[in-house]
């Protein structure tokens, strides 16, 4: 895996973990799993959790990038992901 795959994996793994952690339009899947297994349960902890959510979002990601980080379709979805993540960041500190 190259520097730039690394960059972009990362970039996406960050995008991927917000939005199950804190997007609203992730919301009803947050509000599904705490109803599913109970709002003390460790899957509803899981899924509002960056730092826990961040470990399987980067299983995930990681063989991903090390079977097709080299290719334009990986490259193209991972660096929007990562794109969108930095546009997040500097909007929450710029306004």
């Amino acid at each position: 895996m190259n520097v730039a795959v690394f960059l972009i994996s990362l970039g996406a793994t960050c995008r991927i973990t917000r939005f199950i952690t804190k997007d609203t339009l992730a919301a009803g899947f947050r509000v599904w799993t705490a109803d599913r297994f109970g709002d003390d349960s460790r899957a509803a902890y899981l899924v509002s959790c960056g730092w826990c959510a961040s470990i399987w979002v980067a299983a995930a990601v990681t063989p991903t990038a090390f079977m097709a980080g080299d290719t334009l379709a990986f490259k193209i979805g991972a660096t929007a992901l990562t794109l969108s993540y930095i546009t997040g960041l500097a909007s929450s500190h710029v306004d």
